[in-house]
């Protein structure tokens, strides 16, 4: 039997991709996961990460890794779909690795509709297997929690990837003053906001009220 598990890191961050992952691991597999020490990503080390990282992908059949823009997260917050776009996305990772099971962490707090988002989404083929939406997944199956390190590794690296250029941008989440700091920066006195940001995020959002208030003010 074969069992798949879906996870996504960054969802919350200002800056960067949100990274979904998926893996699919044989039954009997699993209690190895449980051996080299798998568990919820945020509950870990970046070291101890990166090193079960690359034990988790020796273990499992596969992985499929989707990468979520800023741009393209900015244009579905505007509409409200965020949750919609991120299904639509698990939906084509389980369709990639076609699971007898799959364990999905849910970004909704309605289970069943987010069930059912994902559902609509799925090849015929596959919509007769079992997709288990749970809370909390990343942190009560052991499948999920090695999906979700290798999304955080993976978007960790995006990260370091603009860090090689920025320097100054943090961890990317809002609760990073040095993230908001760079933000503010590049936003009000450099006139200047990358890519890389997320413009439709709230805390992203007042520096730019910010920034047109002091242009009112000026006029």
């Amino acid at each position: 039997m074969l069992i798949c598990g879906v996870d996504e890191a960054g969802r919350g961050s200002v800056i960067g991709p949100l990274i979904v992952a998926g893996i699919i691991i044989k039954k009997s597999n699993i209690k190895k996961l449980t051996e080299i020490g798998v568990r919820d990503s945020k509950l870990l080390s970046r070291k101890k990460r990166n090193i079960l990282f690359y034990e988790i992908v020796d273990i499992v059949e596969f992985t499929c890794i989707y990468k979520i823009e800023p741009g393209i997260i900015d244009n579905n917050v505007y509409l409200k779909n965020l949750n919609k776009l991120e299904g639509k996305v698990m939906a084509t990772i389980i369709n990639h690795l076609s699971a007898d099971v799959t364990y999905v962490d849910s970004c909704d707090v309605n289970i069943n509709r987010y069930t059912e988002l994902i559902r609509s989404h799925l090849k015929s083929s596959n919509n007769n297997r079992r997709i288990i939406v749970m809370h909390k997944a990343d942190i009560l199956n052991i499948v999920v929690s090695a999906a979700s390190i290798i999304a955080k590794v993976i978007r960790d690296k995006e990260i370091e990837l603009i860090q090689r250029e920025f320097e100054k941008i943090g961890s990317g989440y809002p609760s990073d003053k040095k993230t908001m700091e760079f933000i503010k920066t590049c936003i009000i006195d450099q006139n200047n906001c990358p890519s890389f940001i997320r413009k439709s995020w709230k805390p992203v959002k007042n520096i730019f009220n910010i920034k047109q208030q002091k242009i009112y003010d000026f006029i």
